[in-house]
């Protein structure tokens, strides 16, 4: 098994431990793909099996369930993949949260759409640092 070694801001990951979440994407999304409208919801399929496992990685067994998203850290419309070291729970509670960086991930994918970011930037930099990307993009909160 995994173990944790993430920093936490009041018991909740800011931010996806390295050593399990790493990113992955999808080879077969292009571009093209995840440009076309529902694309991500044609490829969403995260079982309620992974996301038991992405909390037990996570040592978070006896957390609120409903406080949380099982995220995927390379979002679905930039062409992440469903696999389990593409996930990580994230708060709904914390300052820096899921519903943030939802923002974060509508405002690459519109950038990419639009050619206005290529898909490997956008990847490569919701990965590295989610937190960074969404105050270069959207600003501060």
């Amino acid at each position: 098994m995994l173990i944790s070694t993430v920093s936490y801001a009041n018991d909740s990951p800011i931010k996806p431990d390295r050593i399990i979440t790493y990113g992955v994407v999808d080879i077969d999304a292009t571009k093209e793909k995840i440009c076309t409208k529902g694309y991500a919801r044609s490829v969403r399929h995260v079982t309620e099996s992974t996301k038991k496992k992405v909390f037990l990685f996570y040592k978070d067994t006896d957390r609120n369930k409903d406080s949380y998203e099982v995220d995927h850290l390379i979002p679905l419309e930039l062409g992440g993949s469903n696999d389990i070291i593409n996930l990580w729970p994230q708060s709904y509670t914390i300052q820096w949260n899921a519903h943030d960086k939802d923002k974060l991930e509508n405002r690459l994918h519109r950038l990419v759409c639009k050619d206005k970011l290529d898909l490997p930037t956008a990847q490569f930099e919701i990965a590295t640092d989610w937190i960074s990307a969404y105050k270069k993009y959207i600003g501060d909160k």
